[in-house]
C-alpha cells in the first residue's frame, strides 16, 4: 500500500512539472477541486439542516380582525357552593349598569353559570370596543366607582378563586351576537403548542363552514395576555357534539 502512495505521489508530481500545465491551469484545477468539496459539504449538510425563515408577524396581526379593535376579557370565577345563587343575584344587580352606561366603553357578551365541567363556577365574557385604550378607560373609571367598589368587596367574600384573560377574536369567526333563548353553550378550551397558533387559526378558517349550520358557532378567541398559546370556541352545540365546559346563562346575559 505504501509503495503504491508513494508510485501515485511521484506520478502527480511528474505532471505538475510538465510543460502542458501552465500556472493558470493548476490554479483552475485547485479551485475547482475545492469548490466540489465544498459543494458536496453542501449538499451533505442539507440532508440534515433545513433553513427556514422565521415568521416574525405577530399573532394579532395574522389572526385577529383588522377591520375592529375589539379586545376581550373573559372571567373564571370559582364560587363557594353555598353563595351561588346569591353571588348570581348580586351580579345580576351590579353587572348590567356597566353594560348600559355609555361612560363605559365595554359591554357584556354573556354570562353563564357552568353545568358540566368545573363546579360551581360563574364565566362572563366583556367586549372592550377600542382595545386596550378602553380596556385602560374603563379601568381607571371603576377605580372610582362607589357602588363598583362595594360590589366587588363583597362578591369577595363569596369567591374561592378567579382568573381572567385578554383575548383577541379569530378573524373567521363571527362576532358574538345577543339571541334569544333558552340555549345552552359550550366552551372548548385548547392549550395550544408554542409555534403552532397560525396553523390552528388557517385549519379551523378551512374547518369552520362545517359548524355553522344551525349557527353553532358563537364566537372563537385566542389568548394575548394572562396564559399564552390558549385558544377558546365558545358554541351552542347539537347534542352530538357536547364534550367540554357546558354552561347554562344568567338572566342578565345577552347571550340567552
Amino acid at each position: 500500500m505504501a509503495a503504491r502512495l508513494c508510485s501515485i505521489s511521484a506520478a502527480a508530481r511528474r505532471r505538475l512539472r510538465s510543460p502542458e500545465l501552465r500556472a493558470g491551469n493548476v490554479a483552475a484545477a485547485a479551485v475547482g477541486r475545492f469548490y466540489s468539496k465544498d459543494n458536496e459539504g453542501s449538499w451533505f449538510r442539507s440532508l440534515f439542516v433545513h433553513k427556514v425563515d422565521p415568521r416574525k408577524d405577530a399573532h394579532s396581526t395574522l389572526l385577529s380582525k383588522k377591520e375592529t379593535s375589539n379586545l376581550y376579557k373573559i372571567q373564571f370565577h370559582n364560587v363557594k357552593p353555598e353563595c351561588l345563587d346569591a353571588y348570581n343575584s348580586l351580579t345580576e344587580a351590579v353587572l348590567p349598569k356597566l353594560h348600559l352606561d355609555e361612560d363605559y366603553p365595554c359591554s357584556l357578551v354573556g354570562n353563564w353559570n357552568t353545568w358540566y365541567g368545573e363546579q360551581d363556577q360563574a364565566v362572563h365574557l366583556w367586549r372592550f370596543s377600542g382595545g386596550y385604550p378602553a380596556l385602560m378607560d374603563c379601568m381607571n373609571k371603576l377605580k372610582n366607582n362607589k357602588e363598583y367598589l362595594e360590589f366587588r368587596k363583597e362578591r369577595s367574600q363569596m369567591l374561592l378563586s378567579r382568573r381572567n384573560q385578554m383575548l383577541l377574536e379569530f378573524s373567521f369567526w363571527n362576532e358574538p351576537q345577543p339571541r334569544a333563548g333558552p340555549n345552552i353553550y359550550e366552551l372548548r378550551t385548547y392549550k395550544l403548542k408554542p409555534g403552532t397558533m397560525i396553523e390552528w387559526g388557517n385549519n379551523w378558517a378551512r374547518a369552520i363552514k362545517y359548524r355553522q349550520e344551525n349557527q353553532e358557532a358563537v364566537g372563537g378567541f385566542f389568548s394575548q395576555i394572562g396564559e399564552l398559546y390558549v385558544v377558546h370556541h365558545l358554541w351552542v352545540p347539537l347534542v352530538r357534539h357536547m364534550e367540554s365546559r357546558i354552561m347554562i346563562p344568567l338572566k342578565i346575559s345577552p347571550l340567552q
